[in-house]
């Protein structure tokens, strides 16, 4: 069994297609290994509701997402907002069972790395707790150096076993605007860390197919470690 938590600089970057890709890769190429996403926390509706209608997975919604709170606010707000508080350790109990029962767990993060996930941790907390490998999904945009810098300094500082960057399109982007925005030279001299793919603009993010070929021109070899690696025709 194998994790990847793929986390980001901030929310509506991009994670949710990033983790829809890997997901399509795994599902059409690497059927004989069984995956899972999970989404330990979840504020307002969207991502849990998004995997269950576009894969095939065994799994309810309270196995992808075991805490879910209805406002779309940072998650110890919206439990606050309900009276409830943030149960980290529920999480952690349904992320072993699906651990135990699946080859490799897509975890998807909520926010960025430095969002706050209860009144005391973040989501690189989380990450370093759990001993999960994790990606950072950067976009494609004015900041983005900055924005990268200042959160893999916050991976180091937390300990996260942080893999490297893939950069997102959230709007179409060219070259040019990678290169002026985001240039992967500069992003991986400051970081210290690969530039493991690049995500373009995705207009359809249900379309499986897709999603999967351009999941495979990323660095599996890193990202997805010990998978068989099928080209693409």
């Amino acid at each position: 069994m194998a994790t990847l938590l793929i986390s980001g600089t901030d929310t509506g970057v991009g994670k949710t297609v990033v983790t829809s890709a890997l997901a399509a890769y795994l599902q059409i190429f690497c059927a004989h290994q069984p995956f899972a996403i999970f989404k330990p926390i979840q504020s307002g509706p969207g991502d849990r509701e998004h995997y269950a209608q576009q894969f095939d997975l065994s799994q309810t919604l309270e196995q992808i997402n075991p805490l879910y709170f209805e406002a779309p606010l940072a998650p110890p707000l919206a439990a606050a907002a309900e009276g409830k508080t943030v149960d980290l350790a529920q999480a952690w109990q349904a992320f072993q069972v699906l651990q135990k029962n699946y080859d490799w767990v897509l975890v998807e993060g909520v926010g960025g790395l430095g969002a706050p996930i209860t009144a005391e941790l973040t989501v690189a907390d989380l990450a370093h707790d759990w001993h999960l490998r994790t990606v950072l999904v950067v976009p494609v945009r004015l900041g983005a150096l900055g924005q990268a810098i200042a959160n893999v300094a916050l991976a180091q500082k937390a300990q996260v076993n942080l893999l490297g960057v893939i950069l997102s399109c959230p709007e179409v982007c060219s070259a040019q605007d990678i290169e002026k925005w985001a240039p992967v030279e500069l992003i991986q001299s400051f970081t210290q860390r690969p530039v493991l793919g690049i995500l373009p603009h995705v207009e359809n993010s249900t379309d499986s197919a897709h999603l999967a070929k351009i999941a495979s021109q990323w660095d599996l070899e890193v990202l997805l470690p010990r998978l068989y690696i099928r080209p693409i025709p």
